[in-house]
């Protein structure tokens, strides 16, 4: 059993860390600020309500507490707010992020998982994407995202602390008995937006652009369930427990649906007509973005449980009704 602080513990996928840890023996507790996450969402663990720009909570809660490992989840993640507002994203995502790696070292905490994402290789210049893939962030969330991943590699090699970071796809999909689900505050993605039209909550779904290089015009996206991505980060925290090295490993099912695809099988699960309103494309929205997450399945023994579109819409559409 370890003893585990999860950052941003009361958030979507943070709050599906903390029950698969929880179900796995560890000890788990949380710190979240509840500016994106839900206090209801934290069900089995230790919640201690706190921000990462204040040293001071956060030399309280690793003075009280022997940790062996720490996982992040808590930035924010809208690509588009960032390219409006890019200044909060670089203040919560990198400084406040500095704020814990420095605490980590002065408590002697070693053990580091970090949510990263596709958004630091930019746009594709191939597809599916490895993780060698150039790094060309195009909004300052993704660079936000790619200027820790090199903070990290510098701690490594100056401070010795070891990290996995985890560069995600798409997220999708809710905990297969309904415990929790997805729960954005503005929602921006697309399986829950396309569900909240299904169940009457919204008139119709944005089409965002149809005219791309693709088989039906729109975005091609790799969808991943939540417990799969969860799974990953318990058998990096495994690989990192047990001594080995720093490393970094793309998390995504390497099939990639178009948007027109997730809203006709999410007809299909649903039952129920879902209206598009075609809008212009996006700025900054790759035509494609498909995963090789190879490394991840070598080398951590990753085996996606949830990988069929389907069971994801599913596992979603069931949150959404008892929502």
């Amino acid at each position: 059993m370890a003893k585990i602080l999860i950052v941003g513990g009361a958030g979507y996928i943070g709050a599906h860390m903390v029950n698969m840890l929880v179900e796995n023996k560890h000890e788990v507790h949380v710190l979240d600020n509840l500016s994106k996450g839900h206090r209801e969402a934290v069900q089995n663990a230790n919640l201690i309500i706190g921000d990462l720009s204040d040293t001071k909570t956060l030399e309280k809660v690793f003075t009280q507490n022997k940790f062996d490992a720490v996982m992040h989840f808590a930035a924010f993640i809208q690509v588009g707010e960032s390219v409006i507002n890019p200044a909060i994203y670089y203040r919560n995502n990198v400084a406040n992020t500095l704020n814990l790696l420095e605490t980590m070292l002065q408590y002697n905490v070693k053990n580091f998982i970090f949510s990263s994402s596709a958004a630091v290789y930019g746009e594709p210049q191939y597809t599916p994407i490895d993780i060698n893939h150039p790094k060309n962030p195009v909004n300052p969330y993704g660079k936000s995202k790619w200027m820790l991943e090199q903070i990290l590699e510098d701690f490594d090699k100056a401070y010795n602390l070891r990290f996995v970071a985890l560069r995600y796809f798409n997220a999708a999909g809710a905990d297969p008995l309904a415990r929790i689900g997805e729960l954005h505050n503005p929602e921006t993605h697309l399986i829950p937006l396309v569900l909240q039209v299904a169940s009457g909550k919204r008139k119709e779904i944005e089409l965002y652009g149809d005219d791309y290089d693709t088989k039906d015009g729109t975005c091609v996206r790799d969808y991943i369930h939540v417990v799969d991505l969860c799974s990953a980060h318990l058998l990096a925290l495994l690989s990192l427990l047990q001594g080995n090295k720093s490393n970094v490993y793309n998390l995504g099912n390497g099939a990639g649906y178009t948007v027109l695809e997730v809203i006709k099988i999410a007809e299909e699960v649903t039952g129920r007509p879902i209206p598009v309103k075609k809008a212009p494309r996006r700025a900054g929205d790759p035509a494609v973005l498909v995963a090789d997450a190879t490394r991840a399945i070598k080398e951590l023994n990753w085996k996606p449980r949830y990988a069929d579109l389907r069971t994801i819409i599913q596992h979603a559409w069931q949150w959404e009704q008892k929502r």
